[in-house]
């Protein structure tokens, strides 16, 4: 490629980057400021570095305890989601069986489903199953719908893992729980891994299901939290803003840590051979 075109795609992918990265550099900047400071000049560097705004926002939002909901909450939906996902795409891709493609159908059917859609006839079922107010009105729907996320992403990365080593372990006297638990799980580690990823990302920024189905304060989780300095008459920016800088820090870091297991992951299958 010449020098010169090296040049513009470089110059294109830093402009993008910029263009991508203001927004998160803005709300970093504003968690800073006072809010006549905010009103003023909201584009503009802070005049005083205000930590005390950090302070703050972690006691009146309560975010520790929220913290630890979200954290718990996320803990649970993910190992649901990766066991019953690598489970469910290990059958798909290893046995033939009667109503297979009706079962791919369905949980294809189920990705083009709308999430918030379902809000309301989710509020009836968990509320006639007493489940409001509790951990499990948000672990159970968070599942059902990474599920078939995680299923055709770790069935797509199966695809292409030969089938030898599964049967020399058959031969050698292994049972399927065997099999799963010694050679899928590992091998499908850089799947699963996306998986983890991007249900962490999609669990611990969830503010809809937690908004409907919690109401208990001891159980609410961070981004519910961060609704309290908003109200029908004002907004405190300033505190908005540093619990926002707060809440967003554990996925920038998981992602800045994992990012080259999500685009193998997503890479997975798209290619034979």
């Amino acid at each position: 490629m010449p020098r010169w075109k090296q040049l513009l795609r470089n110059a294109v992918l830093g402009v993008y980057a910029l263009l991508t990265l203001y927004p998160l550099l803005w709300m970093y900047m504003s968690a800073f400021k006072t809010n006549a400071e905010f009103y003023a000049s909201p584009f503009s560097l802070p005049t005083s570095w205000n930590w005390d705004n950090f302070v703050r926002a972690w006691e009146v939002s309560g975010m520790g305890k929220a913290a630890l909901n979200s954290l718990w909450v996320t803990f649970l939906a993910l190992v649901l989601t990766l066991l019953l996902g690598a489970l469910t795409a290990y059958i798909l891709s290893r046995f033939t069986f009667r109503g297979k493609r009706l079962l791919t159908g369905m949980l294809l059917l189920g990705m083009l489903i709308p999430v918030h859609s379902t809000l309301v006839p989710l509020f009836i079922m968990m509320n006639k199953m007493g489940l409001l107010d509790t951990h499990a009105a948000l672990v159970l729907p968070y599942t059902a719908f990474e599920l078939p996320i995680a299923v055709f992403i770790v069935l797509a990365y199966l695809t292409n893992i030969p089938k030898e080593m599964e049967e020399a372990a058959l031969v050698d006297g292994s049972g399927y729980l065997g099999i799963f638990t010694r050679i899928i799980l590992p091998v499908t580690l850089p799947a699963l891994s996306t998986v983890a990823i991007l249900g962490f990302l999609r669990f611990w920024n969830d503010f809809a299901f937690a908004l409907v189905f919690i109401n208990d304060p001891n159980l609410k989780t961070l981004p519910l939290s961060l609704s309290v300095f908003a109200t029908g008459y004002s907004t405190d920016f300033r505190l908005t803003m540093a619990a926002l800088a707060m809440a967003s820090l554990p996925t920038i870091i998981v992602y800045l840590m994992f990012q080259e297991q999500v685009m193998k992951g997503m890479a997975a299958g798209s290619v034979k051979g």
